[in-house]
């Protein structure tokens, strides 16, 4: 026959959690304390907090052995307030009678209320519910609110006790791992599902041209880096096209990047070009960078209705590469090219006037598809590397997305591995 345990009064201060109380002024009711996460690392003592309003008829037996042997210490409380007081960062397990009373406010017809207002008081702590013997329903219904086992009282001894408490810490410790994953998923899809919808529609109803864009972030993981491009066709048949690199590679060069793309598309829809439309995008970069070191290099391009000639403008960016039949390609000229937006205030930006021909490829791109290394040597492609992997691709017959890809992919190669930047590549063509 077991020996029942009497109530234990002799609790040291400091383990029932009344020292704390007193020095916090009143109860633990403070939601760090209900939430923290139990811990038992190792050489840890179990702990037991035991809810019941007959602890003196408790069928618990003294010798509760943990997996290793040790005992496993037993608080009792009589009532939700004492427990609620008792229920300190050390308890790992919580045996709840589900005979006790109702809590206040709670509905008297639900049988597992008392149930459900600890689960909310301690989230994140194991739970066994102790229900009387036969009554296999409610205890199954228990499990389902949320306890992690059910137990019967007089079936219950010590040894059942001790493997069911280990059980439910560990099956605890299990779920609330599987919980974490779960949610850590579902951000990451959240994320990709946000960065994607910020990546650009290309708004080129109406036009012959033909585009292709090729976009790598250089954080890991990501799909949104500190470079940006778009492309609009305004009413009167203009295509402008641009792309930009914010310096730096983390979430706040991303989103501020995204912030200048749409600014961009917006002004350019308004009727703003050339200079103009740079100033005012200078504006936004110095209003919303979280840094004043912070700067963005920009290309612009405006393709006449005609598609035989275009303007240009460089904001301390690469020159656009320039394939047309018959001819080697070559990048555009960048003697006027202009500052960085957000390094000079009150800079100017020259715009260009290019002849493009009947029919061309124009590719704009950023510095992270020169600048990655070639083989052991620490050299860097390089803008007259790149023009000559371009020159050897086109000659193979690949265009549009085909190049690229490939083109991409191959300074990918010579890298020896993943690039380190972010890249983004645009192509425009037109044919007769």
């Amino acid at each position: 026959m077991p020996v029942p345990v009497p109530r234990q009064r002799a609790i040291p201060a400091v383990e029932s959690g009344q020292a704390q109380a007193a020095t916090a002024g009143g109860p633990l009711k403070e939601e760090a304390h209900r939430d923290a996460a139990p811990t038992t690392g190792t050489g840890a003592t179990l702990t037991l907090l035991l809810i019941e309003d007959d602890p003196a008829g408790s069928p618990i037996v003294p010798d509760l052995l943990d997996s290793a042997g040790k005992p496993i210490r037993v608080r009792t409380a009589r009532n939700l307030t004492e427990a609620e007081r008792l229920l300190t960062d050390d308890v790992h397990c919580i045996l709840l009678d589900l005979a006790l009373p109702a809590p206040g406010g709670s509905d008297a017809d639900d049988e597992l209320a008392v149930l459900k207002h600890v689960l909310r008081l301690a989230p994140r702590h194991a739970v066994l519910a102790l229900t009387a013997s036969g009554d296999a329903e409610r205890g199954t219904e228990a499990v389902r609110v949320g306890a992690q086992d059910y137990l019967f009282r007089d079936e219950l001894d010590g040894r059942l006790l001790s493997r069911a408490i280990r059980y439910a810490v560990e099956r605890k410790r299990s779920d609330t791992a599987e919980r974490r994953l779960a949610e850590g998923r579902l951000r990451a899809q959240e994320n990709r599902r946000l960065e994607r919808g910020l990546l650009p529609t290309p708004l080129l109803d109406g036009s012959s041209l033909r585009f292709a864009a090729r976009y790598r972030p250089g954080r890991s993981r990501a799909l949104l880096g500190g470079d940006f491009y778009d492309a609009v066709r305004t009413p009167d048949g203009t295509v402008h096209a641009m792309i930009g690199d914010v310096c730096g590679h983390g979430p706040d060069e991303a989103a501020l990047g995204v912030e200048l793309r749409i600014a961009w598309r917006a002004l350019t829809l308004a009727g703003l070009c050339g200079d103009e439309l740079l100033g005012t995008l200078q504006q936004v970069l110095e209003h919303e960078r979280a840094d004043e070191e912070i700067f963005a290099t920009l290309c612009t391009v405006d393709i006449a209705p005609d598609g035989r000639r275009a303007g240009l403008c460089l904001a301390g960016h690469p020159a656009p590469l320039l394939a047309r039949p018959g001819r080697q390609a070559r990048l555009l000229p960048y003697d006027n090219n202009g500052p960085a937006l957000g390094l000079l205030p009150g800079a100017r930006w020259p715009r260009m006037q290019v002849e493009l021909g009947s029919e061309w490829s124009l590719m704009l791109y950023t510095d992270g598809l020169i600048e990655g290394r070639v083989g052991e040597g620490g050299e860097r492609l390089g803008q007259d590397g790149m023009v000559s992997m371009i020159r050897r691709q086109l000659s193979e017959g690949l265009r549009g997305e085909a190049l690229l890809r490939a083109a991409v992919s191959e300074v990918r190669d010579l890298n020896g591995g993943e690039l380190t930047d972010d890249v983004a590549v645009v192509l425009l063509d037109r044919t007769p």
